[in-house]
């Protein structure tokens, strides 16, 4: 009886002890969101003054109108891809089946800036139109940096967010819903739009969201449109008029607008839900057609394939010939080291802190766990800009707190965590845990608590439980979060753009900033290796769920 009540007593310890670190872990995420609340009400200067009679509404309207169409637009793409894939067999399907994924390897940025080089003056288009065909279009019609164009951008780049949810989503629908509305004389236009559409709307709304809270991450795409929107609006304050109040204000109405997104995408979700009528659910088979609409739709798959990965791979492989020689030096294979070294350090954080809280919210109930389950994959909903700034006005304070530390103990005044990369691995763990943390906790919600169970009955305490039996039964999602995690660290831009240390440059910044100052083909070697890296990640991740599903 003794050694029952030690044991029990021994369990509570060593969850007690989870959960404190779980706690803490949670309070360290909500610190640089707390301290951009803190500061959006102090008194405002002349410049907000300035910003909010004259660029305010500017910002405002420019970032709804991107956000909208891109949302539609990426919605329409990525739902008709994913029907079209799993409701009809057509030439090369089982390989557009991944295939259109393919563009989530290449950044938006990169692909602004590969696009404008294309269809500029000089590009291959309109020099093959004057050399070839002695053709001299109108440049503005080939002008592609405006807002036209940056929705174009960020809807061919960033809808496999709705492809692969809406095809993991119809996959699995009940064939039985489809078969009826064909007998019932359905066309495939009707049946789209009056079947596929309403049945998805908890898939249209998730990958949607995902969308959407990209496009107001992003800062590259509309910097080198010169769009002014929300994030170029901070860059600008922060680095132009050297503002951090007004960059605090702003980031403040970022956040309020990215809230405001999810509070709808909750009210779309909740109000209306679609089950199953019964229990026997068959998998929807891909239909047959004729050999002139199974060549269309492959043309139309084709089509967006080439648009969103194809072309813009092909065109930066050909600047990358011509300048290899020219980019490669020892410089350049530092810039390697530093995306594989911060993001594998990041990627590192984020899984051990992933694991800890993961393992707390499954084995505990209550209000705590379910509050520190949402509080971790808000950051991930926050654009990279605004966590920037709250962690920046966070560690500067920490700076300014040992500054009369080390006075008072009359050594010098060195400026340690906010000139160190110590500042940007800490945000790219409060950006990125979600993706590390939702991984994690599918494992976990595999395996359940049975084993676990079992094995603290054996007498063995909750720590030793965790790493003799649960981590190696979850090592696939383990080797799959840190996977997501590495691409998403090699890929970010505005959160590096403000963080980053003196002299320290990742290849997505350095890819930047020669697309910036006008040596397009110069960037084409740092964005080959960034999409290669972030291709194989991508097929390595997959490879590893297929296995883990077999």
């Amino acid at each position: 009886m003794k050694a029952i009540h030690k044991g029990i007593r021994l369990a509570k310890m060593n969850l007690n002890i989870w959960a404190v670190m779980s706690v803490i872990f949670t309070l360290l995420i909500l610190l640089p969101a707390l301290s951009i609340l803190i500061q959006i009400f102090s008194e405002p200067n002349e410049n907000w003054q300035h910003i909010k009679e004259f660029l305010l509404n500017r910002y405002i309207q420019n970032t709804l109108v991107i956000v909208a169409f891109t949302g539609i637009f990426s919605v329409l793409i990525g739902l008709s891809l994913a029907w079209l894939v799993t409701a009809y067999h057509f030439p090369f399907r089982s390989f557009f089946k991944w295939g259109l994924i393919l563009p989530l390897a290449i950044p938006p940025y990169i692909g602004a800036y590969t696009y404008h080089g294309i269809l500029n003056y000089t590009g291959v288009i309109q020099a093959t139109l004057r050399n070839e065909f002695n053709v001299k279009a109108d440049p503005a019609y080939f002008d592609i940096m405006n807002i036209p164009g940056a929705i174009f951008i960020f809807t061919i780049f960033l809808y496999p967010y709705v492809y692969i949810v809406a095809r993991a989503f119809l996959e699995n629908q009940s064939s039985s819903i489809i078969e009826n509305a064909r007998l019932l004389g359905s066309s495939s236009l009707e049946l789209f739009f009056r079947v596929v559409l309403p049945i998805s709307r908890t898939a249209i709304v998730g990958g949607g969201s995902l969308v959407i809270l990209e496009v107001l991450n992003d800062y590259g795409v509309v910097s080198y449109f010169g769009i002014q929107v929300f994030t170029t609006a901070i860059f600008q304050a922060w680095f132009g008029m050297s503002d951090v109040a007004s960059a605090v204000k702003l980031a403040g109405i970022l956040m309020t607008i990215v809230f405001g997104i999810l509070l709808m995408e909750k009210v779309l979700r909740g109000r209306k839900k679609y089950s199953y009528s019964n229990a026997k659910v068959r998998p929807l088979e891909p239909a047959r057609l004729s050999s002139q609409k199974s060549w269309s739709l492959f043309a139309y798959v084709f089509l967006v394939f080439c648009a969103g990965f194809l072309i813009p791979f092909i065109q930066l492989f050909d600047w990358m010939l011509l300048t290899f020689e020219k980019v490669v030096s020892a410089d350049f294979l530092m810039l390697i080291f530093n995306s594989v070294y911060v993001s594998f350090i990041a990627a590192f954080f984020i899984i051990v802190l992933s694991l800890i809280i993961g393992n707390f919210t499954r084995l505990s109930d209550g209000a705590v766990p379910k509050a520190i389950s949402r509080i971790t994959v808000l950051g991930y909903s926050i654009p990279g800009a605004v966590i920037a700034i709250g962690v920046l006005t966070m560690f500067l304070a920490i700076d300014r707190l040992m500054q009369s530390f080390y006075e008072d103990i009359g050594l010098p005044v060195p400026i340690i965590l906010s000139l160190s990369i110590v500042m940007l691995i800490f945000a790219y763990i409060t950006r990125f845990l979600a993706v590390g943390y939702n991984t994690i906790d599918s494992g976990f919600d595999k395996i359940g608590r049975s084993f676990t169970e079992a094995s603290r009955m054996l007498g063995k305490p909750l720590t030793r439980t965790f790493f003799s039996v649960d981590l190696p039964m979850i090592k696939g999602a383990v080797f799959g979060g840190f996977t997501l995690v590495f691409i998403e660290v090699m890929k970010e831009l505005p959160l590096t753009l403000i963080l980053q240390p003196f002299n320290f440059y990742t290849l997505a910044t350095k890819a930047f900033q020669y697309a910036n100052d006008e040596a397009v083909h110069e960037a084409a070697l740092a964005s080959i290796l960034i999409i290669l890296i972030s291709g194989a990640s991508i097929y390595i991740f997959h490879r590893v769920l297929e296995k883990e599903t077999r």
